[in-house]
């Protein structure tokens, strides 16, 4: 993925053609040049979300009708996991309709989309897929998160955080779990310390979200866990940058706790 090209270009007949020839092998039947020419069709001036919504939608009505055929023959495309903190993007981004695919079109096959998002999130990324399964299915998705937050796989552990974000950049602002941000701040405690950048970041910025939104019951949470950490460096970094809106704003409350660290 060069950066001298609109993101937005990625997502059109070009992007198309390769979808068509990593499905291909594992569905034969799959109509390869009526794809590619009905994407043609509607991208022209799209922005990129709505090219990614016209190929998921081209796809569905490319692939066969049962959720779970189609599903499976979209996840042989998945390709190798991305074992770094980059290229989620750079890399992945040729799974980003098929993460709407699931977002758009699993939510009433929970079992089959949520480990279809697990697999996606280790290439790409899950963190807008999952935010209707929130909605939908919030002890399930809970229970799944529970788990996931353990998980080996640093990015699996980053979708814990980012998927469940308020105000997650492109995504529709979303409320607390379950309308309370205890939920929020229970699931991050794992992931205070992880050895992962990448997660750390996500999490600090989950946390900035939070004080927009809760900003008492945020700040209080940090007091205990600053209390119970003292001055660990990551931890450290992540409190500032998770307070840096509020500090921006002259927040007293947050200035004071930043002098604890």
């Amino acid at each position: 993925m060069s950066e001298t090209v609109a993101l937005k270009e990625y997502f059109g007949v070009e992007l198309a053609h390769r979808l068509s020839d990593l499905i291909k092998p594992s569905h034969p039947d799959f109509p390869d040049e009526w794809f590619v020419h009905a994407v043609a069709d509607q991208v022209g001036p799209l922005p990129l979300k709505a090219r990614v919504a016209v190929i998921a939608d081209t796809l569905h009505r490319a692939l066969p009708p049962d959720y779970a055929q189609s599903l499976q023959i979209l996840l042989t495309i998945l390709g190798q996991e991305n074992e770094t903190e980059e290229g989620m993007f750079t890399n992945g981004y040729f799974l980003m309709p098929v993460a709407f695919y699931v977002e758009k079109y699993g939510l009433q096959h929970f079992d089959l989309s949520m480990q279809a998002m697990y697999e996606i999130t280790k290439r790409h990324t899950s963190e807008y897929a999952i935010r209707p399964y929130l909605t939908c299915h919030q002890d399930a998705c809970m229970e799944l998160l529970n788990k996931w937050r353990h998980d080996p796989n640093l990015h699996v552990r980053r979708l814990v955080s980012e998927g469940t974000r308020p105000r997650l950049p492109w995504a529709k602002r979303m409320p607390a779990l379950k309308g309370d941000p205890a939920y929020n701040l229970a699931l991050l405690v794992p992931l205070l310390n992880d050895p992962s950048f990448y997660v750390r970041k996500s999490v600090a910025n989950h946390l900035n979200d939070l004080t927009k939104d809760y900003r008492e019951a945020t700040l209080g949470w940090l007091h205990v866990q600053i209390d119970r950490r003292g001055r660990d460096e990551h931890f450290a970094w992540m409190v500032r940058h998770a307070l840096r809106s509020l500090v921006k704003s002259g927040d007293v409350e947050a200035c004071a706790l930043l002098e604890k660290l």
